[in-house]
């Protein structure tokens, strides 16, 4: 498939900083999404190779799943992760066949110092809905959610709420959910645990999870 958007790979943190604050307005954080055909996406490390995945879902079964290996063309900064890892996943987007109605990504959307992490960005380079799905927090604090499945508090940085700390199972660790691109926060947290009937990841981000450990 074709990403709708353009990426360039930046020459230095400046230059990608600057392309994060020049971006980011473009965000849509509003938008309600029916989770029918959903993707997973995710991007693993050895040496200077990225191993890319995408794992495209329909209910519990999968429907296409494509892995890219290709070398990394930016250095490990925190809050830049996008530049590292979005070039192999678009090498994945253009083998996929199966349009997803949404992504979950391995990482944070809005939830992020310059509110532009790479769910965020993948989403406006694809012209996808995307949402950020954490294992851990990136910026701002939040109280502990109840210990039920759906329990959620919200996530806050510099007084502006940018995620949720969700519960997905009873008694489990929480994961950050936030806007990636066209997706209301409140239906990205719906969406999570839709795909999320088992275990603490949804289902198509933890296959992607497994899929990069191969």
């Amino acid at each position: 498939m074709k990403a709708k958007g353009r990426f360039t790979v930046p020459a230095n943190a400046s230059e990608a900083i600057a392309i994060q604050k020049r971006l980011r307005d473009r965000v849509i954080r509003k938008g309600k999404v029916v989770p029918k055909i959903v993707a997973g996406a995710d991007v693993s490390y050895r040496g200077d190779v990225a191993k890319a995945v995408f794992v495209v879902m329909k209910g519990l079964e999968v429907l296409e799943q494509v892995v890219v290996l290709e070398s990394v063309p930016f250095p490990y900064i925190p809050g830049l992760l996008s530049f590292r890892e979005i070039p192999p996943l678009l090498s994945a987007w253009r083998k996929l066949k199966t349009p997803p109605d949404v992504i979950i990504v391995d990482g944070q959307g809005v939830a992020h110092p310059r509110r532009f992490g790479i769910a965020s960005h993948l989403g406006l380079v694809l012209g996808v809905p995307t949402i950020g799905c954490a294992k851990s927090r990136l910026c701002g604090e939040h109280e502990e959610p109840g210990p039920k499945r759906g329990d959620w508090t919200p996530l806050t940085h510099q007084g502006e709420r940018v995620g949720a700390a969700l519960r997905t199972r009873d008694g489990c660790n929480v994961v950050y959910v936030s806007t990636g691109h066209r997706v209301a926060l409140e239906s990205a947290i719906s969406v999570v645990l839709a795909c999320a009937p088992r275990y603490r990841l949804p289902e198509p981000q933890r296959l992607a999870d497994h899929l990069t450990k191969l």
